[in-house]
């Protein structure tokens, strides 16, 4: 079981606390079991969080065990977070320590140091800044998240949500960052200047439904080389009528949902077989490894053998 900590600082954001907290607290394993023990920290028993008072039941020291810190987003930027503060959170990244800030929690994390020369976001009306502040991060406004592999940074609030399934999919895998993002009801898709690596599925077809036995046809077919005048003899209609229809029960056409499948498919695979890229390209239905790569890029936002090294 993974450890975070999500640090407690004055004036902090209660929505960018909150967040870590539920999504990490209700993460769970296949089998049940919880995948994070979430805890609480600061440097003082009491926080003041704006419209609240915060107790926090860790101290600093319960840094130095975490698998992963989380700073979240303060009020007011300029306000610099105490030596105490910074120095645990070194000593915490000289021991490989993974820390990820929420919106503006990028500024207490660059006070330490930590993101000089690094690539780093925070929310767009605080990147110019964060940017005068810190010349030596190269501040990046236009994306949702940026992971440097140990300091991760994310834009606003709901950007960092993504970061937070983002890092649930580094730890434990695709699946159990889908189920985490569906209990988190996380939209559909995200509009960003970054392509997330996770492929959300469409919204499910009601049981029952006339599409439902078709999309089962699809994901085990997979593999053929499917037209759309394939799909709808198929399902019996007319093209015309089974984008209609599939708009109508998936938001999307049935060739979309298709590349999303296989796409969802290859995932899989690159994580859980040693097959390779070539063979699950095939397996997954695209007509050479050249297109498989290039689509996989253009839609995870990196090539299949990187994706497999991050969560093979």
């Amino acid at each position: 079981m993974h450890t975070v900590a999500v640090l407690a600082l004055d004036q902090v954001i209660p929505f960018d606390l909150s967040t870590p907290i539920e999504v990490f607290s209700r993460t769970r394993l296949p089998d049940g079991r919880p995948g994070y023990q979430v805890r609480v920290c600061a440097e003082t028993d009491e926080v003041d969080a704006g419209a609240f008072t915060l107790r926090a039941p860790w101290g600093l020291e319960s840094l130095r065990s975490a698998d992963t810190i989380i700073v979240p987003g303060i009020a007011d930027p300029a306000v610099r977070p105490s030596s105490a503060v910074c120095d645990a959170l070194r000593s915490a990244a000289a021991a490989g320590t993974r820390i990820a800030s929420v919106c503006a929690g990028a500024f207490p994390l660059a006070a330490t140091g930590l993101l000089d020369g690094h690539r780093a976001t925070t929310h767009w009306l605080a990147a110019e800044l964060l940017a005068a502040t810190h010349p030596d991060i190269d501040v990046d406004p236009d994306v949702l998240y940026v992971d440097n592999g140990q300091f991760l940074t994310s834009a606003g609030a709901a950007a960092g949500l993504d970061l937070c399934l983002h890092m649930i999919r580094r730890d434990y895998g695709s699946a159990v960052a889908a189920d985490a993002a569906r209990l988190s009801v996380m939209p559909l898709e995200r509009e960003g200047g970054q392509a997330q690596f996770i492929v959300h599925d469409h919204t499910p077809t009601p049981h029952g439904s006339e599409l439902e036995t078709l999309l089962t046809w699809l994901r085990e077919n997979l593999a053929h080389d499917l037209t759309l005048p394939d799909i709808a003899a198929r399902a019996g209609t007319s093209p015309r009528t089974l984008i209609r229809r599939f708009r109508d029960q998936t938001g999307t056409t049935p060739l979309q949902w298709l590349h999303r499948a296989r796409i969802r498919q290859a995932q899989h695979l690159l994580e859980t077989t040693e097959h390779s890229v070539e063979r699950i390209g095939s397996q997954v239905g695209f007509g050479s490894p050249t297109t498989f790569r290039d689509r996989f890029k253009r839609t995870t936002g990196v090539s299949p053998q990187t994706y497999r090294r991050t969560f093979g």
